[in-house]
């Protein structure tokens, strides 16, 4: 049985991973949260041996070791870390003079250092695995990309294809690490672009957004959350330091049943 830590497990991608962690892959699963849920709470009721909970914020570099530090010491081990929390905010355009830089260094202290202080306190368990260590990157497109109005996100989700890569390399054969583009999906994230994006992006680009979400082609968290948990516990080496969409072949083994 596999313990995984996983954060942002409140809601969406990550509270859809945790509930397959818990209820396909019958892991034991601490997660890491800011805020609760009813529906975490809801996990937590019907697996209360699997699930734990933990409020946390991510930025609080001591607290958020110590929760991690704490798995191996309670259970014996830690076998996969999933990276989820991540913030959007703030919309903006780079050259912008309206928002100041301490809005950037927020983003990156939430979006990028937080994954440094996990990593540190994680990779020593990690190391131990029985399976091999996981560490799971819950990227985005943005990474690649260059949308409007998403300065601080394109390059913090880049940062962390970057981390990615070089911990891949670092902790071969120790330690897989893999990056997942989720996809389009039906989040609070969605509706923050489409009610507040328009001021900052090209009109095509929120335009987009806003058409996919009312012709119904958002993807539901529960598509890219059970390929996220599956390979939280099974991904292959082969796929390590890779930068993959939730739906590449190379994942098919791990997609949701039909």
């Amino acid at each position: 049985m596999s313990v995984v830590v996983i954060t942002g497990a409140s809601r969406g991608i990550g509270l859809a991973a945790t509930s397959f962690l818990l209820e396909t892959f019958k892991a034991t699963v601490i997660a890491i949260s800011r805020t609760r849920s009813s529906e975490l709470d809801a996990l937590a009721t019907a697996h209360p041996e699997a699930l734990q909970i933990v409020q946390c914020n991510i930025t609080d570099e001591l607290a958020f070791t110590r929760a991690i530090q704490s798995v191996p010491a309670k259970y014996g081990r830690l076998d996969a870390l999933v990276l989820n929390a991540g913030t959007l905010d703030p919309m903006m355009r780079i050259a912008s003079s309206d928002t100041p830089l301490d809005a950037w260094r927020t983003h990156f202290e939430v979006n990028v250092y937080s994954l440094v202080t996990a990593l540190k306190a994680a990779a020593p368990s990690l190391r131990e695995s029985p399976n091999g260590g996981k560490v799971i990157f819950v990227s985005s497109g943005a990474a690649v990309g260059g949308v409007a109005g998403w300065g601080p996100y394109n390059a913090s989700k880049a940062a962390m294809n970057s981390l990615n890569r070089t911990l891949a390399t670092e902790e071969k054969g120790k330690i897989i690490s893999i990056a997942v583009r989720p996809g389009k999906v039906d989040t609070d994230m969605q509706r923050e672009i489409r009610e507040f994006g328009g001021i900052h992006m090209a009109p095509g680009d929120h335009d987009s957004f806003v058409r996919e979400k009312n012709n119904g082609l958002l993807l539901k968290p529960e598509d890219p959350g059970h390929v996220i948990a599956g390979l939280a516990v099974n991904g292959p080496e082969s796929l390590s330091g890779e930068f993959v969409s939730w739906d590449d072949p190379r994942c098919y083994e791990f997609r949701r049943p039909a």
